[in-house]
Formats: C-alpha cells, sequence, structure tokens
C-alpha cells in the first residue's frame, strides 16, 4: 500500500490531504474522500483511509480546515468546526467542494466513480457535499450532525445517502434526526438511515473513551457493524465499474 501527501488549496488557504491506495493494483479505481473530525486529520482518518485502499479504492482524507489551522484542545476543536457548520455553511461546503476537485486529477481516480465519508464534524461536511448536488455516487456519515442547512438548496441530490448513527447520541436530537428524514423524502433522495443501539456519539473511534454516559464513547461493535455498512454501499454505488 502507498500513501503520500497531496497539498492543494481553496481561497487562499494551504491544505494538505493524506492520500492511500494499493500500488500492487493495475489502473484506475473509484475514489472515496474522507472528512476528518473536529481536531483534523488523525489516525482514525488516516486508518480508514489504509482500510479502504486494502479494499481497492483510492483514498483521500480531506483537509477541511488549512494546515495552519490545527486545532490543539476540545475548546479551539469546538470553536472551528461551529464557525464552519453556521449559518448557510458557505465555506464549509466550499472546502469539501475543493477537496473532491482535488481527488477527481488523481492519476489512480476512475473517472465518474467517486464518493465521500465523514466522522461527525466531516459526516456534516460530505451530507453538505450531497446536498450541494456535487456529481458523486454516494456519501457516508458516520455519527454526524443530520440538521439540515439554510444553505440554498440544489435542484437535485446526485448522491445516494446513507447516515450511520448512534441510536443514544445525545448530540443529535430526535427533532434534528426526523428532519433529516422529511429533508431527504422532501428532495427525493435515495437514501438510508441506521441506528446502532447502545451507541452514542464518536462510536466508530477509538479514542473516544469507554464511558457512554459522557456522550460520546467508542463501542467496536456497532463500529464494526458501521464499516461493513459503508462497504456494502460503496460496492452497490460501484457495481458495474
Amino acid at each position: 500500500m502507498k500513501s503520500e501527501t497531496v497539498s492543494y488549496g481553496h481561497e487562499g488557504v494551504d491544505l494538505e490531504a493524506y492520500v492511500a491506495y494499493d500500488e500492487q493494483r493495475t489502473g484506475s479505481r473509484p475514489a472515496i474522500l474522507i472528512a476528518h473530525e473536529w481536531f483534523g486529520i488523525s489516525d482514525h482518518e488516516r486508518e480508514a483511509a489504509r482500510q479502504l485502499a486494502h479494499s481497492g479504492y483510492l483514498a483521500f482524507a480531506a483537509d477541511l480546515y488549512g494546515v495552519r489551522n490545527r486545532p490543539q484542545t476540545t475548546e479551539e476543536a469546538a470553536r472551528m468546526a461551529t464557525e464552519y457548520r453556521a449559518g448557510d455553511r458557505h465555506l464549509l461546503r466550499g472546502r469539501v467542494s475543493a477537496a473532491l476537485t482535488e481527488m477527481k486529477k488523481h492519476p489512480q481516480a476512475r473517472k465518474g466513480a467517486t464518493g465521500a465519508l465523514g466522522f461527525c464534524f466531516g459526516g456534516t461536511a460530505v451530507l453538505e457535499l450531497a446536498r450541494s448536488g456535487a456529481e458523486t455516487r454516494g456519501v457516508v456519515s458516520f455519527h454526524g450532525g443530520l440538521a439540515p442547512s439554510t444553505a440554498s438548496r440544489s435542484p437535485k441530490v446526485h448522491a445516494a445517502v446513507l447516515a450511520l448513527h448512534g441510536a443514544d447520541d445525545p448530540f443529535v436530537p430526535a427533532a434534528e434526526v426526523a428532519a433529516f428524514q422529511e429533508e431527504m423524502r422532501s428532495r427525493a433522495v435515495d437514501w438510508q438511515l441506521v441506528f446502532y443501539g447502545g451507541a452514542v456519539h464518536s462510536f466508530t473511534n477509538p479514542k473516544a473513551g469507554s464511558d457512554p454516559s459522557q456522550g460520546l464513547a467508542y463501542e467496536p461493535r456497532s463500529a464494526a457493524r458501521a464499516w461493513q455498512a459503508a462497504l456494502a454501499f460503496f460496492e452497490e454505488r460501484f457495481a458495474g465499474g
């Protein structure tokens, strides 16, 4: 497996992606963008990229903040993520769209065969990518924020949507979950929403701790099930090439 750093930019901000793919495979392959949690690209996203590479994909872990914007504390991460999620989410959409454009330029990326997945903050980001009308086959949100944004809506959502959600996630209230479902129905999206019993926020991240009473905790059984669901989703989306 080969990994590399790709430098690119958006609105004057320098960005740096982590890219992984199996160099033993010949030719191009479907490409999947990975959007990070609110601390930026970490071991969690890099491991997801390596797993996707082993499954035959080009994995592109996008940088949504910039090389000079690396939060060091929970307070900094919360403030930065809130800035991106607030209002019409113009910056968030622009940043994740720039990553998709850059990923498509990679020589290993198969034309017309792209997808995206994201964790927590990154889950919100890939949902915004779908809402923007981006030409990508499917997006997967792992324990992401589900609330519809106030951004202008594209006439059509082209991507299929899979939301993998902790049934006991205290940070995504029931009203937000309901609003997400209504939005998907009203926009005639090909969508799925999967709940994992006993799982709270950040259930896929081993560094989230083990105490669900804190609102976020790693739940390995749900994490494994969710990852398999994502792989099956992308296999379906890329069927036939």
